[in-house]
């Protein structure tokens, strides 16, 4: 199994360099790849700021990806809670910080808005300000 970093998801994702849009193709077509929750976190970051990505071409994007069979992560399911909220207006970090750690009694926060959008959501208990 191989690991990817952030820059090989965005170029297979956006094809804006057509020379490593087709290396990142292949790699990832070719091998077992793993893509770390914080490559992820990065790519998100990328695609919406850089590239100026909607929340559903970036969810479109991502779950696409992340549905090929070769493709492994370190919290599938609390990824795919992720991609769910944000699909609904979290903020895509936001929903995965909470979904690795929603396991735990509590998720703290200072930020009202992440708290605001969790409760919308029907995510509380768990997202409390300190």
């Amino acid at each position: 199994m191989i690991a990817v970093d952030t820059n090989v998801i965005v170029r297979l994702l956006t094809g804006d360099d057509v020379n490593q849009a087709k290396k990142a193709r292949l790699l990832i077509e070719g091998n077992d790849v793993f893509i770390a929750d914080t490559v992820l976190l990065e790519a998100e970051w990328v695609l919406r700021y850089a590239y100026g990505f909607s929340v559903s071409e970036i969810n479109r994007a991502l779950t696409g990806l992340l549905g090929l069979p070769r493709i492994q992560l370190n919290h599938p399911r609390q990824v795919a809670s992720a991609l769910k909220w944000h699909a609904q207006g979290m903020d895509f970090a936001d929903a995965l910080h909470l979904a690795v750690a929603h396991a735990q009694d509590a998720f703290y926060t200072f930020d009202k808005a992440f708290i605001k959008k969790a409760d919308h959501l029907n995510l509380l208990p768990g997202v409390e300000s300190p």
